[in-house]
């Protein structure tokens, strides 16, 4: 772990993890509040960097940005399905990350405003992602010109909607990459209680009733919401990022075991002390640098052994 990483931990810990552990509950109400608080945050994001084209389209019907680094083929895409436990995240939220992404991967990188919790409970949101799939797909790219990425609620979705394109019929990205993804709502991950004091960033106690905001009255084991507990054959190549301190950590070590047993080519990188979804602290760490680097080499390779 580097000295910076070291400081961040302590500095999340003390203000937004306790921040946290006083929440008491957890409703529309408190949703809606945390929601808000978030946007605040993201207006004081600077802008993309210079030469980073920021684009704002409509993808059949859902709102978007796409994010192209002065590298990027415009001809291959990513389509990245922001994090937010569901109920929160925006576009503007992750344009930095983006923009990173879209440089490291030298590729369009969209981000969907989809449809959130509670006022939009499952499937909402994966009905939108899905609607951006067919939407690129009638932009004219192949299939072997994309991947799907995503991190945290963001990642689950994203792994999400590839069972239900696969269930489908329809044509699946190239590869798929995911940060920290959130693949078992129900909740049974050992890593919940063995990182609860570790993870500097998330509490497990919440975990639970924010996943209710998302499914409702919806069976969390049903795959659409809980990728995990879905069948994963047939899936594109994967490689998912986790901090060994994180509490969603057994989220992502559970889905690589299965996916490999189900003959998904899936690999999980494992970081050290690094908090929850490492990239988005790129500015701050060199590990977060380094994982988006790593994710954007995994990308072009696929592109360039689909030919795309």
């Amino acid at each position: 772990m580097s000295w910076q990483g070291t400081l961040l931990n302590h500095f999340l810990r003390a203000t937004v993890k306790r921040r946290l552990a006083r929440i008491k509950t957890v409703d529309s109400t408190t949703a809606l509040d945390t929601r808000a608080h978030l946007e605040l945050i993201a207006r004081c994001i600077p802008p993309a960097a210079f030469g980073v084209a920021v684009e704002h389209i409509d993808m059949n019907g859902v709102s978007a940005e796409r994010i192209m680094a002065p590298c990027a083929n415009p001809d291959r895409a990513i389509l990245y399905v922001h994090g937010g436990a569901y109920i929160m995240g925006s576009p503007r939220l992750y344009r930095a990350l983006a923009a990173r992404l879209s440089a490291a991967a030298r590729v369009a990188v969209l981000v969907p405003a989809y449809r959130l919790a509670p006022e939009h409970p499952w499937p909402a949101a994966l009905e939108d992602v899905r609607h951006c799939w067919h939407w690129l797909l009638a932009q004219g790219y192949a299939s072997q010109q994309l991947i799907v990425a995503g991190d945290s609620a963001g990642g689950g979705l994203a792994l999400a909607m590839l069972l239900d394109l696969r269930d489908r019929g329809d044509p699946l990205p190239v590869a798929t990459i995911a940060f920290s993804p959130w693949t078992d709502l129900v909740g049974e991950g050992e890593s919940l209680c063995s990182n609860a004091e570790a993870d500097p960033l998330l509490l497990a106690s919440l975990l639970s009733p924010v996943a209710q905001l998302y499914h409702a009255a919806t069976d969390p084991r049903t795959p659409g919401v809980s990728p995990l507990y879905g069948n994963l054959h047939g899936l594109p190549p994967l490689l998912i990022h986790a901090g060994n301190t994180e509490i969603l950590l057994s989220d992502s070590e559970r889905f690589v075991v299965k996916a490999q047993a189900a003959g998904v080519h899936a690999k999980l990188k494992i970081w050290d002390h690094t908090p929850h979804v490492v990239p988005l602290f790129a500015p701050l760490l060199p590990e977060a640098k380094q994982c988006i680097q790593e994710s954007g080499a995994y990308a072009d390779a696929y592109f360039r052994a689909g030919k795309a």
